[in-house]
């Protein structure tokens, strides 16, 4: 068996909303010459599923029944990224706030969580000199033998002050009613029976709430620099 290039490294990348994961996950792999992958696009993009053909978000045996249903497909360009289902482009849609609201319950199935992260696990084990792989069980469940493993955090002031500045027209809501949101959407992901939002045991943490978003590349990419050259 070829053991793989110094350069060919996983990375998962965990932690709540708003503490900057997509933005850093994204740069991080620019830089690196590595892949991307948005996990969280998966699970809007099976919720978004959901929700276009009728199937009852708060029925978990619905939802169970049709997990297996749509067809996702990410792609792994940082600096491009992509997410279809059923072959239709679902990068905007994805983004509503019905979906941000729904998507919790949605990702917390089981059959939901089994069928995205075998799609995650395959489309990592796929990706040629390395993948950067963004979430919230990465470092747990998924990618448990991920060469580094980061976990962002931030006080939820500061990830409310970032989700509002990242809202615009409709979806734009007060500062109290975000930080309320995320709160919720905390809870939800951190006590769902299956694959909860945790910090995994050997997990790097780094607390972004002063941090400019620079500072938290520089930081990401200096610990996966620090992976390579201790593998060669």
């Amino acid at each position: 068996m070829e053991t793989a290039a110094p350069s060919a490294v996983i990375v998962a990348i965990d932690g709540p909303s708003g503490t900057g994961k997509s933005s850093t996950s994204k740069a991080v792999a620019a830089k690196l010459g590595l892949r991307y992958l948005d996990t969280g696009a998966q699970y809007r993009a099976i919720t978004w599923w959901m929700i276009t053909n009728g199937v009852d978000t708060e029925d978990p045996h619905a939802i169970a029944v049709a997990a297996g249903k749509p067809a996702i497909v990410s792609g792994t360009d940082p600096c491009a990224p992509t997410i279809t289902v059923d072959g239709l482009d679902a990068s905007g849609p994805i983004r509503t706030k019905e979906v941000t609201s729904k998507v919790s319950a949605v990702s917390a199935v089981p059959e939901v969580r089994t069928r995205i992260t075998e799609l995650q696990r395959t489309i990592a084990a796929d990706a040629d000199g390395g993948i950067v792989v963004e979430g919230r069980d990465i470092g747990t469940t998924v990618l448990p033998d991920a060469d580094l493993k980061v976990f962002l955090t931030a006080s939820a002031e500061a990830r409310a002050a970032r989700r509002s500045g990242e809202l615009k027209g409709k979806e734009a809501t007060d500062l109290a009613a975000t930080k309320e949101a995320l709160i919720k959407r905390d809870a939800a992901d951190s006590g769902r029976k299956t694959s909860p939002l945790a910090k995994a045991g050997d997990a790097v943490e780094v607390d972004t709430t002063e941090l400019t978003l620079d500072q938290v590349i520089e930081c990401v990419v200096t610990l996966v620099e620090e992976k390579r050259a201790g593998r060669k």
